[in-house]
């Protein structure tokens, strides 16, 4: 089966394939700033959680201080205060 012609003769697949990219975009110096140097996809990122790394250093820190070092203070902790388990 042919495919239907349009009653306008306008045709969306040739209409967009005409449409495509600029030869000369005028704003391309004017945007090429954006995407380089500290302003990339990365260094964005990077800049997003400012004091993550060292927060997450300090509390595995804490993890490993308080379950190798202050381990048993947990258990002794409560039965001091007499709350039942």
């Amino acid at each position: 089966m042919a495919p239907r012609s349009n009653l306008t003769g306008f045709d969306p697949a040739k209409f967009a394939a005409a449409a495509g990219q600029p030869a000369n975009d005028p704003w391309a110096r004017a945007e090429a700033w954006r995407y380089t140097g500290p302003f990339t996809r990365s260094n964005r990122l990077r800049g997003s959680f400012p004091g993550f790394g060292i927060a997450l250093g300090a509390f595995a820190v804490y993890v490993a201080y308080d379950k190798l070092i202050a381990g048993g203070s947990h258990a002794h902790h409560e039965a001091e205060h007499g709350h039942a388990t």
